[in-house]
This record gives C-alpha cells, structure tokens and sequence, in this order.
C-alpha cells in the first residue's frame, strides 16, 4: 500500500533568500534558445508515439 505523501516544508531564513536568488536567475532564457527549445519539443513531439 501507498504512503501519504507529506506537505513540502516552508522555506525560511537563509534558505528563502537563496531559493529566490536562483529562481530569478534561472528564468531569463534568450528569445532564440525559447524559440530553439520550442522547435525541438515539436519534433520529438511529432516522432514519438505513444
């Protein structure tokens, strides 16, 4: 049988700081690599089968 699964922890102090700093440098992504990523994803999108 299954385990519950637990709530996730709240992020205080230290660790808040530093999960917001890498959240806001990780999202900047260059309109080419979107456009890049977005070409890729449609054509392993169009060869997979399911």
């Amino acid at each position: 049988m299954a385990r519950p699964i637990k709530e996730t922890p709240v992020l205080k102090g230290a660790d808040a700081i530093r999960f917001r700093k890498n959240m806001e440098f990780n999202k900047k992504v260059s309109a080419e690599e979107l456009d890049r990523m977005k070409k890729n994803f449609k054509l392993f999108q169009s060869k997979i089968t399911f």
